[in-house]
């Protein structure tokens, strides 16, 4: 019997890649439910393809464009259309899922995920912010439930591959690996001047807009120190990270003997979906293009991430030492400030200058006891920064 999945998120990258290795393995997998924002064209061309029972979009208004999309190409599958968030509860939780793969952007899925695990269903994160903005409150639900949270995202899978290799008594350090963005020889003095075009242009990687910002800034590094954390269970002590431009070398973990092994593979995400998704097993791929020739890959490169140059790091570190809702509004406020920059509103060299001001204004905050608790700062915290760009732009 083949895994029925979910797909938060089918639309975007690591969704489209996901249906692609799901195409590789259809003794193993269907689709039994599909996310998506408002990209109807691809929503509509999904499932005329692989016939979900349920299917999700932004709002009413794209749902009744799905709709019609579907009518005028002739689907005549009995099929639900639902919205919003409650609609992605709906799909993440359908009988016909057994496995949820958490693909939104964003903390778009946050909810419908969480829900997914109290459920009882397998999940697999290709998003960081889910355990960034409430690590704590997914993974004790997960482990009351027994359920498995595995990494989608290529580091810390790469990280989960490699812990396979001794216990976690044994662990003496993670080490994520950073290709450094498009900046990383940059001088500072020219941060200032840096256009949303050279921002988006990544020298290895091919992803989406606000995840390809944060590559260049160094903040997505950040997020995944805290996404290892809740993930593996490390001391923030015991998470390093190191840059190594040819992102050949996707994360390592040194052993308390001093072995270090290294997950290594070409920079494509239908590798770490693939392992996610069939885990406990591998399964031969007949995909092309997935192997690595290492005399072809030639030398590789490593050095210390300069802090002065990307200050994000220290400040996601700062987060996770002072807990409670701070992870949070580090990741709240680097969305909206990602967005203004994308928009022209704010300079590339303010964005961790907006993150460290929104985290100064919250740092008063109290823990967080629930899903609740989380949202609410995510809000506050949203508002806090686009009053802090109104007042930069005034």
């Amino acid at each position: 019997m083949t895994q029925g999945l979910c797909i938060l998120g089918s639309t975007g990258s690591i969704g489209q890649n996901c249906l692609r290795v799901v195409d590789c393995l259809p003794d193993r997998f269907h689709v039994g439910a599909l996310s998506a924002g408002k990209n109807i064209d691809a929503l509509a061309a999904q499932i005329l393809k692989h016939n979900p029972k349920i299917v999700v979009v932004s709002t009413a208004e794209y749902r009744d464009q799905l709709r019609d999309r579907l009518k005028r190409g002739g689907y005549g599958r009995r099929i639900k259309i639902t919205f919003g968030v409650e609609g992605q509860v709906e799909a993440a939780t359908h009988d016909a899922v057994s496995f949820v793969v958490s693909a939104s952007h964003g903390t778009t899925g946050l909810v419908a995920t969480y829900r997914a695990v109290c459920a009882g269903k397998r999940v697999g994160l290709a998003n960081k912010e889910t355990l960034v903005v409430a690590g704590e409150i997914v993974m004790r639900a997960a482990a009351e439930r027994g359920i498995e949270v595995l990494p989608i995202d290529s580091e810390h899978c790469a990280v989960h591959q490699c812990l396979r290799s001794g216990q976690g008594r044994e662990v003496k350090r993670i080490i994520l690996t950073a290709s450094g963005g498009p900046f990383l020889r940059t001088p500072l003095k020219k941060f200032d001047a840096i256009t949303v075009e050279q921002a988006l242009k990544h020298p290895i990687w091919r992803m989406g807009g606000r995840i390809t910002i944060d590559s260049a800034t160094l903040v997505n590094k950040g997020l995944e120190i805290i996404e290892a954390h809740w993930l593996f269970g490390a001391a923030p002590s015991q998470i390093d990270v190191v840059i190594h431009p040819e992102s050949i070398i996707h994360s390592m973990v040194e052993f308390i003997d001093g072995s270090v092994m290294a997950q290594l593979g070409v920079p494509d995400m239908r590798i770490p979906i693939q392992y996610a998704l069939t885990y406990p097993d591998r399964v031969a791929t007949t995909e092309k293009g997935l192997g690595l020739d290492l005399i072809a890959a030639g030398k590789l490169h490593f050095g210390r991430p300069d802090t002065r140059r990307f200050p994000s790091l220290d400040l996601a570190r700062e987060a996770l030492a002072h807990g409670g809702i701070m992870p949070c509004v580090l990741n709240a406020a680097d969305e909206i400030a990602v967005e203004a920059f994308m928009n022209k509103r704010l300079r590339f060299s303010a964005i961790p200058r907006l993150i460290e001001e929104v985290m100064r204004q919250m740092s008063g905050y109290g823990p967080t006891n629930s899903l609740e608790d989380v949202l609410a700062g995510d809000r506050e915290a949203r508002d806090r920064a686009a009053r802090v760009i109104r007042d930069i732009s005034a």
